[in-house]
């Protein structure tokens, strides 16, 4: 075998060790990431009245993103 042929075979099974890592984020911790100060807006109910402006203005209901749990529901 000659030596990138070595080299990709070592890349290879570096990147396939990564997959084998426990969670950083240990499901008691989520918790944490759900608190209210790690959202994207500074004020929830002008965020809530933007996306409700936006959805009857452009006919678009939903079109960024929706809430949930990943299970679809929401």
């Amino acid at each position: 075998m000659n030596r990138l042929a070595q080299a990709a075979l070592v890349w290879c099974l570096l990147v396939l060790m990564g997959c084998a890592i426990e969670p950083w984020v240990k499901p008691y911790e989520r918790q944490n990431l759900a608190d209210p100060i790690m959202s994207f807006e500074r004020d929830e109910v002008s965020a809530a009245y933007i996306s409700h402006v936006y959805d009857a203005r452009e006919a678009a209901r939903g079109a960024e993103g929706g809430g949930g749990g990943g299970c679809g529901c929401n």
